[in-house]
Parts: structure tokens; C-alpha cells; sequence
């Protein structure tokens, strides 16, 4: 049946239309990944866009919310953290996927040089101007991760004032505040935002819920002494905290998903702490009308801390640089630039009564990349090319298990990509690109489980072939990409040895699939959209650290499936309704790499509908999220399951536009 429906849906993005086309046209969606502002038809690369109407149709209250349920990215809880959520795309799986794509803030890198996803609850929704999903094509401008692609979220420059709140069950609060306005040589704009939940689970044996707070402020000012000369600041304030749930067995997840497991030293929800501050400063310069000199520094400082009877903190402290150089005509467009990143952690455990470890880790990157592409009539033909250093170090202050003996270790890697956008007419389009892209190690990845010096991982390498159509007609917008990627070291945490598992490579690995975007506007009131992606990631060939041999399996966690379904219907003058369905399909367990274990990762379903009202600058709003209360989770391994987005919630709540 749901072949037939997409089938349908195909069919009908391509038939005549039934209405006027000037009356529903669709406006035109612009791209700037590579740092081209394109229209997404005339692009070489895949790519996904989400404009600020969109997100405010949807009905989500934050950033998660709206990946997880509108975007073709599988985002779910980091191990029940919403805070820093795990995505995957294109089959690289939920455990790792997120280290396998690269996430920027009005160009500012979010990704952690460990394990740690990148932290997303400091961004307000309510402040995101346009959010751009490339998928297999972000190597040369974003370098090392961008093997799957990449995530650019722009914020809004706001004028005027903006004051957004809303409550719900569970004890959910959020709310915003933008500010901003713009004359002649500044423009200021100022986000507050608060977002917080009193627990979905049942209260653990110290009184506390499965509970998050978490409260940022964000600041932009441009500064316009001409025309010509643009100074650019920007800072963010991140405070969260969250308690999240430990895993359970299949049987007391079906008798009661919100019930505290008991487990020796488990019987409490793992308490994090984490803030966030960031900001960055630089500047725009046109020498001509042709030429621009860009340059932007970066830094952010980060502080963890778990809260327990053996509590461990990290303080990581990051610093980039961005300085460019373009030039564009009618034809011709290049950028030449250097980027350079170096991101320190210091870490600090309590073991008691055997001691406690403290160590010091780096890891520096330093590149340098030139991109073009050259119009001829209808063609676009781009290339690009990127090299890159990655220096680490290893610096053991003491450690509570044994000593342990610093380390170093250096890489030089290369990225590239071609591509080719064909137009056949003003409606149909065709583009194709080729990508070499890498992963360098994050630096827990240099060590074992428990303690312990792992020693130094292979980069993972990705070759991508990517290739597709677009058809947009005043009514519809098409988009049909198919891609192959072939990997080499792809890194992952083999089960097979030691207790926690050991970090390794996978020999040989690849990634096929189809990737479906359509959007019908069937009048001026209503209109309809899907994105189906099917994702096969493969193991091609691996011998695990026990010296078992893996051959033609599928990867853990990366669904084959993913549906995301919208309705918009406009029912009044001033009303609309937003419809949404988001399935994923079953996967295999993170650690089940043979496929044979008794137990797989349940699909997700989650069917959310929003409801908004505009009364002159007032809109009334109010959203239900899951409708028919399903159980949602994330298998680790049988009998180790984590609740996710497992219950009904609902708020309401009011925006002002002064």
C-alpha cells in the first residue's frame, strides 16, 4: 500500500493541473551551501531547504521537534538526551551518524571533537530564518565529518519585536523573545529563549523526573560604516540541564515505558549539566563589484559536568578561523579560502576509592580549499577541492587505573568534488556530482571504555555519486536524487571485545538509496508534501576484533524507510490546520553487526497535528504531538531499550508581532 501511495503521489507531481497556476504558484527556494546563493534547481548538489513559514506551520517548539517530525534526518534522543540529539543521515545509523555531519550556525561549526552530539537546545526555533539539509556534496567548503553532508541554520535578523509563550502537559514551558531593528549603518537583533518539561517518566527513588531546562540568549549586530564594508558579531549563551532514563528489557518496556528500571547503580536518571558560549566576530569586504574578501573568527567554550557519587566534568574550549576570497560574474564564480580549528578538552573523573583521572586532549585541523562553478547556457559545471591537516595530542595528568603515557599523532587528507546541472527548460532540471569527503577520529575514540589508552583509528573515506532531477511548475516542486557511496574505515565501537566494546574501523562498507521530495499546491487553501527516503548501508566486508568475519549485513540502527507526510489546509480567512505523519522502519539494534539478534529497533510513528490562528498581530496557537500515544525507542542491544517520544503531549499558547 505505501508503494502505491508514493506511486500516486509521483504520478501526480508530473499530470496537468487541475487549478489557474497564477493563482497557487510557489515561490522559489534558494540555496547557499557552497556559498553561491542558487535557486535549489540550478544547484550540482542534493539539497533539502526549510524557510521560516514552514517551521511555524509545523507547529514544533523546538529545534529537535522539527527535525525529528518535518526533515528526512532520522533525529531522535541521544540516549533519551533531547538536549543533544543523535541524527543519521544517509544510512550512517543513530549511533554515529551525527559525527558523519557537519552542523553550522550562521557559519559557526556546532560539531565536539568527542562523541558528543552536537548541542541543538541553545537554538531557538522561533529565531531560524531557513534551515538547508545538503546531503553527499559539503567536503570541500566543510571538511572533516561531512562524509553524509551537511546542516546550515541561519538565523533571523530580526526588526520589530516578536514574544512567543506556550504551557502543556508534562509541565512543558517555552517561550521566546526577538528584538531587533535595522537603520542605516546597524542593524541589532536579540533572542531570549526559555524551554523547559517536568519529566515523561515517573519519578526515580531521589524524587526527580526524566526533567530538562534549558534557557540561551543570542545577539546579532552588524555594523555598515559603507556600502562596501560590512563588520559582523554574533554571541550565544547556552544553560541546560537534563536528567534522562537508563535502558530497559523488552518485557518492562511493553508493561509500562515510563516505569524506573532497577539496576545495580542504575536506580536513578543519569543527571547532566552542560552551558555553552559562543561567539564569533568578522568581516565583509566588496573590493569591486565582482570581488569579496571575507574573514570570521570563531570560539566556543563548553563545560559538562554528570552529577553523581562518582561525578566526571569536561571543559573543552574550541577556536576557528574563516578567511576567503570570491569572485562572481554573469558565468564565473570562485572562492578560495582557509579555515583552521582547534578544539581542547580537559577532563577530570572521580573513581573513588581507586583515584581519579585527569587528562588533557587536543585536536587541531588546518585546510585550505578553492571551489568554483561556470555557467555555459544551460550547463553549470562546479569542482572543488580541499586539504586537510588533523594534528592530536594526548596529555595524561594522572589516571586512576595504571599509568598511562601521552601520544600524538598527525593526518593529511584530501577532499574533492565535481559536479555537472543540466536545464532542460524552465520546469526540469538534472544535476549529478561526484564527492570525496572524510572523518577523522574524535578524540574518544583514542580510548577504551573503563580507562585506558585505544591508540589511533584510520580516517573513515567516502566516495559519493549523487544524481537527480528537479521538475517545479507553478503548482509543484519535485525532487528525485539517487546516490552510492563507498566507504573505506568507516569508524565505529566493535562489540565483540572488551566489556564496553572497543573502538575500530570497518573495512569495507557502502550506502545506496532514493531520496523523494514533493510539494502540490492544490489551491491557495490547501496543499500537501512528502519526502520518502529509502536507505540501504551495507557491511561489506569486516573481520571484528574477536576475529569474527561480517560479510554483506546490514548497518545497526539506519531504518531503510523514512516517510514524512504533511497536510496544510487554510480553513478560515485567518486559520490553518498543519497534518503530519513521520515513519521511520525497523533497523537492527546498534550492537547486532551479524543481524542476528532476537530483537530489532521498533519503527517509529509519531502523528502530530497544529492548529493556528492570526487575529491581527496575535496568533493563537495550539499543537498535539503523537495523537495515538505511540511507544517509541531506541534498541541498544536485546533487553536494552531507551524511551523516546513514547507519549502524547499537547500546549498551547500565543505569539505577538509589535
Amino acid at each position: 500500500m505505501k508503494r502505491s501511495t508514493i506511486a500516486s503521489l509521483i504520478g501526480l507531481s508530473i499530470s496537468s493541473p487541475v487549478f489557474a497556476a497564477e493563482t497557487i504558484a510557489l515561490d522559489d527556494v534558494t540555496v547557499k551551501a557552497n556559498r553561491f546563493e542558487r535557486k535549489d534547481t540550478e544547484t550540482t548538489y542534493a539539497s533539502e531547504i526549510h524557510t521560516a513559514a514552514q517551521i511555524e506551520a509545523s507547529g514544533a517548539a523546538t529545534l529537535y521537534e522539527y527535525l525529528a517530525q518535518q526533515t528526512s534526518l532520522n533525529a531522535s534522543p541521544n540516549i533519551g538526551n533531547r538536549a543533544t540529539p543523535a541524527i543519521n543521515l544517509r544510512g550512517f545509523g543513530t549511533e554515529n551518524g551525527h559525527q558523519n555531519v557537519v552542523i553550522t550556525v550562521d557559519g559557526q561549526r556546532l560539531n565536539s571533537i568527542d562523541l558528543s552530539p552536537s548541542v541543538l537546545a541553545g537554538i531557538a526555533l522561533g529565531n531560524i530564518e531557513r534551515i538547508e539539509i545538503a546531503k553527499g556534496s559539503s567536503s570541500v567548503i566543510y571538511g572533516d565529518g561531512a562524509t553524509a553532508g551537511s546542516i546550515q541554520i541561519y538565523t533571523k535578523n530580526k526588526t520589530g519585536v516578536t514574544i512567543s509563550s506556550s504551557l502543556g502537559n508534562f509541565g512543558q514551558k517555552n517561550s521566546y523573545i526577538n528584538a531587533g531593528f535595522s537603520e542605516k549603518y546597524i542593524d541589532l537583533s536579540v533572542n531570549l529563549a526559555h524551554d523547559s518539561h517536568d519529566g515523561f517518566s515517573k519519578k526515580d527513588e531521589t524524587g526527580h523526573k526524566d526533567q530538562f531546562t534549558s534557557n540561551s540568549q543570542n545577539v546579532k549586530l552588524k555594523i555598515k560604516p559603507t556600502d562596501q564594508l560590512r563588520f559582523n558579531i554574533e554571541a550565544t549563551s547556552s544553560r541546560n540541564d537534563v536528567r534522562y532514563v537508563n535502558a530497559m528489557t523488552q518485557d518492562e518496556f511493553r508493561d509500562d515505558p515510563r516505569q524506573v528500571t532497577q539496576r545495580p547503580f542504575s536506580q536513578t536518571y543519569t543527571h547532566q549539566s552542560f552551558n555553552s558560549d559562543q561567539w564569533r566576530i568578522g568581516g565583509e569586504y566588496d573590493v569591486n563589484d565582482h570581488v569579496r574578501i571575507s574573514a570570521f573568527h570563531y570560539q566556543e567554550d563548553k563545560f559538562s559536568e554528570f552529577i553523581s557519587s562518582t561525578p566526571s566534568t569536561a571543559n573543552s574550549l574550541y577556536k576557528g578561523n574563516d578567511i576567503s576570497i570570491s569572485y562572481q560574474s554573469d558565468t564565473l564564480s570562485l572562492l578560495a579560502g582557509y579555515q583552521d580549528f582547534d578544539g581542547s578538552r580537559k577532563s577530570f573523573s572521580d573513581y573513588s576509592p581507586w583515584g581519579t583521572s585527569k587528562d588533557e586532549t587536543t585536536k587541531k585541523n588546518e585546510a585550505v580549499y578553492v571551489s568554483g562553478e561556470y555557467k555555459i547556457n544551460a550547463l553549470t559545471l562546479s569542482a572543488g577541492a580541499r586539504n586537510e591537516q588533523v594534528k592530536y595530542r594526548f596529555s595524561p595528568v594522572s589516571y586512576a587505573f595504571g599509568p598511562v603515557t601521552g601520544a600524538k599523532k598527525s593526518e593529511d587528507i584530501d577532499a574533492f568534488d565535481i559536479g555537472a546541472n543540466y536545464r532542460f527548460s524552465d520546469s526540469l532540471s538534472a544535476f549529478t556530482n561526484y564527492n570525496q569527503a572524510y572523518q577523522a577520529p574524535d578524540i574518544d575514540r583514542l580510548f577504551t571504555f573503563g580507562g585506558g589508552f585505544n591508540g589511533f583509528l584510520d580516517p573513515a573515506k567516502v566516495r559519493t555519486l549523487n544524481a537527480g532531477i528537479n521538475h517545479v511548475s507553478a503548482y509543484n516542486r519535485l525532487k528525485i536524487t539517487v546516490f552510492r557511496a563507498n566507504l573505506n574505515n568507516e569508524i565505529y565501537l566493535d562489540p565483540t571485545f572488551g566489556f564496553f566494546g572497543t573502538n575500530s574501523n570497518l573495512d569495507k562498507t557502502y550506502k545506496y538509496g532514493l531520496e523523494l521530495q514533493d510539494s502540490y499546491k492544490f489551491s491557495n487553501d490547501l496543499s500537501a508534501s512528502i519526502i520518502y527516503n529509502y536507505t540501504r548501508a551495507i557491511v561489506d566486508k569486516e573481520t571484528t576484533l574477536d576475529g569474527s568475519i561480517i560479510k554483506n549485513k546490514d548497518l545497526p540502527g539506519a531504518p531503510r524507510h523514512t516517510i514524512v507526510a504533511n497536510l496544510n489546509y487554510k480553513f478560515l480567512d485567518h486559520a490553518s490546520l498543519n497534518l503530519n505523519h513521520t515513519w521511520r522502519s525497523t533497523a537492527y539494534a546498534f550492537n547486532d553487526f551479524e543481524n542476528n539478534f532476537s530483537q530489532k529497533q521498533d519503527s517509529f510513528n509519531s502523528t502530530n497535528i497544529a492548529i493556528n490562528y492570526q487575529y491581527r498581530n496575535l496568533n493563537f496557537f495550539t499543537a498535539i504531538n503523537n495523537i495515538f500515544d505511540q511507544e517509541n525507542s531506541v534498541q541498544i542491544a536485546d533487553n536494552a531499550i531507551y524511551p523516546v517520544d513514547f507519549v502524547r503531549t499537547w500546549r498551547v499558547g500565543m505569539k505577538a508581532d509589535f
